[in-house]
């Protein structure tokens, strides 16, 4: 009965098991009842199982349930097959990343490419420029280097004078135990005059085996070119990096090139100091942007702070006046950090509340500040040093705190870079199209970062994986930091003109950023809170129409002006300078020394190798007394205190230029006479009106009139139209 009852339930199974299939239908299982063995009651395929082990042996269910196992194995490997058939998740995700990985190399080639080929040919049109203003390659060689204007040649004298050393080692030795330079003293010429940059460039021209293939002259000014194609890409790569568009660093060094006047002055004084030095500040601050960029992974971070290093080091080494650059610079990266504006990661971040966290940073403020002040004030005491007390002087007149009648201390406020900027500057900014974007450009990213700043303060953390729907352009560490770069710098250009040279350059940067950038864009448009548009559409359409208007706009008025300053030929001439020159080469004996202004006195020891009493040095309160005792010949002094003045400094002759004796009142109280006149009491005040007075007339216009006493003291060897040179007579003849 068992057996039966089994084999009426297999039966019954098989039965159940017909399908009736459908095309694009799913299968249906018929169902159906058991035989009489089972007909009271229904059962699942388990029970039956189970049923059949417990009435039999299970030797006929084991073979059904084998060969289910069979089928079931079949179809996962039906499905492990096409399963195999199909990318893994894995398999996706390398792909992906190796697409984005070749994307972000091809645009960071083409990118390079660019920034490299902008400032090749930045320095291919300086180097034609130059060439079309002075006629470079047909002057000789003394006319050349009276091209070096601005008292810069003398940087080139040591250049020369390094070249003709026997060696490397001696001519450094001479440098630094200089006493052919300014007379009556011993000079270290290299630290004194900052002279490293003629140092490397001479050892350069030594060891590349370049006496053979290119001029001194113009591997020299080949370096200088070459270190303003430097400053150009570094330029163009901070506004790429926080941009994140080439189109960005391209209109920046358009911007540079327009405003040209207003950025560089390698146009007429090449050897000048800034222009070795802000290249290598320019890439410090390229490196500085990629440090502080979020979007950077930990070894192209170290590879900026090395860069950093580097370039910073050199900067000091350059130039004497870097300190005062890194001051500001240092005031920015101190309030980026005060503020928490930087990553853990590169910075600590202060932790508290609100009251604590601003009871902090106001201690952080009194400390830094009060403790340089303190140690400035010990220093002072311990050992006084003059050229701090002229430094505040000098700085309590130009804020009218105070009044002098000191000749160095008003010569320098009469200087063009110690004035504030005329309104052609901001007129040439505003023609180029820079100074209303960069206006809108500043506004919208510092009002972003005072945002930014009351978070922090607030305790909200900062949040580094920003997305460009968040429209917070002042989270991105590098923008805050040119935000309060470009402040710094600027408020310091509207009181120094001479500031602009630092200022401009990031205010063409920074601008061409801010206008590529839909960051900025899309901060703008949230706080506008559009509905009709999506705010990051508009931000992409206009971050690509803008500066595509501006290039276009820029192209078309300011290219042919290019082209025509490269196809005009200029011509600069000054043949008195040069007759002067050949007459001091072949007259005057190789141990004579030479009184007259530190700008001319640059060039007759350029030409000359003579001594001379000064030197165009303006951080050098010594060297600014002397030259205001050679500047006595244009006041009112009698002949023997005149003799006095030059025979203490051991001068053998004196160069009195008809532009300064006669010259015109172009800036009221400015002229070289007035100034002489004020600081030796020589002037008479009558109704608001300033006159000169005094007993003795005018020295210059009175060693004209070859009369006694002057006669006894000068004698004139040598004049033409612009300049007379006596020689100051070792024994005074008195004659009547």
């Amino acid at each position: 009965m068992s057996w039966n009852c089994c084999e009426s339930l297999d039966m019954a199974e098989l039965r159940c098991r017909k399908t009736v299939v459908k095309e694009g239908e799913e299968e249906e299982h018929q169902q159906c009842e058991s035989e009489p063995c089972s007909e009271n009651f229904t059962m699942d395929k388990v029970s039956l199982k189970e049923k059949c082990s417990e009435d039999t042996d299970g030797a006929t269910c084991g073979v059904q349930e084998k060969e289910k196992e069979d089928e079931e194995e079949k179809d996962e490997d039906k499905k492990e097959e096409a399963d195999s058939q199909k990318p893994s998740p894995v398999k996706r995700n390398r792909s992906a990343c190796r697409s984005v990985m070749l994307q972000s190399l091809v645009k960071l080639f083409f990118g390079c490419l660019a920034a490299v080929t902008c400032g090749m040919m930045y320095a291919v049109y300086l180097y034609t420029y130059h060439e079309r203003k002075f006629w470079f390659s047909s002057r000789q060689e003394l006319e050349r280097e009276i091209t070096f204007q601005g008292g810069s040649g003398l940087y080139y004298y040591y250049y020369k004078h390094m070249l003709t050393a026997p060696s490397f080692e001696r001519g450094i030795y001479e440098l630094m135990r200089d006493n052919r330079t300014v007379s009556g003293q011993t000079i270290n010429a290299v630290e004194r005059l900052s002279l490293y940059p003629e140092l490397i460039t001479s050892l350069l021209y030594r060891i590349t085996g370049s006496q053979d293939v290119i001029e001194p002259v113009y591997f020299y000014i080949g370096v200088v070119f070459g270190l303003q194609a430097v400053y150009v890409t570094a330029l163009f790569v901070s506004s790429w990096v926080m941009s994140g568009t080439c189109v960005a660093g391209i209109l920046a060094v358009a911007w540079y090139v327009i405003n040209r006047p207003d950025t560089t002055k390698v146009d007429y004084a090449i050897p000048l100091r800034d222009n070795w030095a802000l290249p290598y500040f320019s890439c410090q601050v390229a490196a500085l942007t990629g440090f502080l960029s979020n979007n950077i992974n930990s070894a192209s971070e170290m590879f900026c702070y090395l860069l950093m290093s580097a370039t910073t080091f050199t900067f000091i080494l350059v130039w004497e006046h870097s300190h005062y650059v890194l001051f500001i610079q240092g005031l920015a990266l101190f309030l980026l950090d005060s503020f928490d504006l930087v990553p853990s990661r590169k910075q600590n971040m202060k932790m508290g509340p609100l009251v604590a966290r601003l009871m902090k940073l106001f201690l952080h403020f009194y400390l830094c500040f009060t403790t340089g002040i303190t140690f400035s004030y010990v220093a002072k005491r311990l050992m006084p040093v003059r050229e701090s007390d002229f430094i505040l002087k000098f700085l309590e007149v130009k804020f009218g705190l105070n009044t002098t009648t000191d000749f160095v201390t008003n010569r320098l406020l009469c200087q063009e870079c110690f004035q504030t900027p005329s309104q052609d500057f901001f007129l040439r900014l505003t023609q180029a199209s820079v100074l209303p974007f960069y206006l809108l450009v500043l506004l919208i990213c510092l009002i972003s970062t005072l945002q930014t700043i009351y978070r922090r303060l607030s305790g909200e953390p900062m949040k580094t994986n920003l997305r460009l729907e968040d429209g917070r352009i002042g989270e991105q560490p590098e923008v805050i930091y040119h935000v309060f770069h470009t402040m710094l710098f600027g408020a310091l250009a509207m009181v120094f003109e001479g500031m602009k040279y630092l200022w401009t350059p990031y205010v063409c940067m920074f601008t061409a950023f801010g206008v590529c950038s839909p960051e900025l864009w899309v901060t703008l448009f949230r706080w506008l809170r559009l509905k009709s548009i999506h705010p990051v559409v508009l931000a992409l359409i206009l971050s690509t129409a803008v500066p595509t208007i501006i290039g276009f706009s820029l192209w078309r008025e300011y290219f042919p002006r290019v082209i025509a300053e490269l196809s005009e030929l200029q011509e600069f001439y000054d043949p008195d300078t040069v007759e002067l020159m050949n007459w001091i080469k072949t007259h005057a004996p190789m141990a004579a020394v030479f009184a007259g202004s530190p700008q001319l006195l640059g060039s007759v020891k350029l030409c000359s190798g003579w001594t001379v009493t000064s030197l165009p040095l303006y951080s050098d309160i010594d060297l600014l007394r002397r030259s205001e005792d050679t500047y006595q010949v244009y006041a009112m002094r009698s002949a023997e205190d005149v003799y006095k003045i030059l025979s203490l400094h051991k001068t053998s002759y004196v160069i009195i230029e008809e532009s300064l004796c006669n010259e015109l009142s172009h800036t009221k109280g400015c002229r070289i006479k007035d100034l002489l006149d004020i600081a030796n009491s020589h002037v008479v005040y009558d109704k608001g009106e300033m006159y000169s007075f005094s007993k003795h007339g005018r020295f210059c216009h009175e060693i004209k009139m070859n009369y006694s006493p002057y006669t006894n003291y000068f004698s004139r060897v040598f004049w033409n139209r612009s300049y007379h040179v006596y020689k100051v007579n070792s024994v005074i003849s008195f004659q009547y």
